[in-house]
């Protein structure tokens, strides 16, 4: 986060409460109770790829906890352009789409965070594995066949999102949750992993054995923007659904707990709270 960044929102009227007010996230039955519907439909809603997930935890019965910014929820609940899917009967495609079995929560907290993460860094190989992280081992494999590649994006990746034990219940759901599954989704991820890592390459090479490390360096020109995510639009989303892609300028998702909550790294917002404190 640049300290530009950093002054520019300590700046904004009203803060630290308006910046409290833009990351305040709320539940299922909250969410539905601010936007005037049933649990059953809002959840619809999210599940149809209408509503994006911003963060997530497992509970103590080990089912998966699905979180919203309450500001996105309260923008969509008072656009025009949803009043439709918001009373009255769920329009034919999301309620075709539903009957079949559709949960685009995970793929559209996906989208989300793979946002957040290609912010994070202006280092091509970091840039990298952050889309890698996303992408299971065969795919990883097929894209990066550099097994010496392979292990320096394993450990440039982001930090896990549980600290729960590698084969613990936990970390299997949330392997499952972070784990690109819709083909759409995959073919983007691969082909963003591709175009940083023939920059990356052209920075600096990955660390071998035998070879002096090569500490990261500016890059000699901007990086080649990735292609745009595949949001649930491309395949599945109605005319007007325009929650999922809203993305908070903050990134911030969920906090670790004892609820063992998953989350996005939150630069900003672990420093801010260390100033107040």
């Amino acid at each position: 986060m640049r300290r530009e960044e950093i002054d520019r929102v300590r700046a904004a009227p009203g803060f630290p409460e308006s910046l409290r007010d833009r990351v305040k996230t709320v539940g299922t039955a909250d969410g539905a109770a601010l936007m005037e519907i049933t649990p059953a439909r809002f959840t619809r809603l999210a599940r149809a790829g209408v509503l994006t997930p911003v963060k997530f935890y497992i509970n103590r019965y080990r089912a998966v906890v699905w979180l919203y910014l309450e500001e996105e929820l309260r923008q969509f609940a008072a656009s025009k352009a949803n009043k439709d899917l918001l009373t009255g009967r769920t329009p034919e495609g999301l309620r075709t789409r539903l009957e079949g079995g559709a949960d685009l929560r995970a793929r559209t907290w996906r989208s989300r965070h793979a946002g957040f993460l290609l912010r994070q860094s202006e280092d091509p190989w970091e840039r990298a594995a952050a889309g890698a992280s996303l992408l299971d081992p065969v795919q990883l494999a097929e894209v990066v066949r550099d097994p010496y590649e392979r292990a320096y994006l394993n450990r440039l990746k982001p930090e896990p999102l549980t600290q729960a034990a590698p084969d613990s219940p936990t970390t299997r759901i949330v392997e499952r949750i972070v784990t690109a599954d819709d083909p759409n989704e995959i073919s983007w991820l691969r082909a963003n992993v591709i175009l940083t890592i023939e920059e990356a390459r052209r920075l600096r090479p990955a660390p071998r054995p035998g070879r002096p490390p090569i500490s990261a360096s500016p890059r000699p020109h901007p990086a080649l923007d990735p292609v745009p995510w595949p949001t649930a639009h491309d395949t599945a989303a109605a005319p007007g659904q325009r929650a999922h892609e809203t993305r908070p300028p903050d990134g911030r998702m969920p906090e670790p707990d004892g609820d063992r909550r998953c989350e996005e790294p939150r630069g900003l917002f672990k420093w801010l709270r260390r100033r107040r404190t």
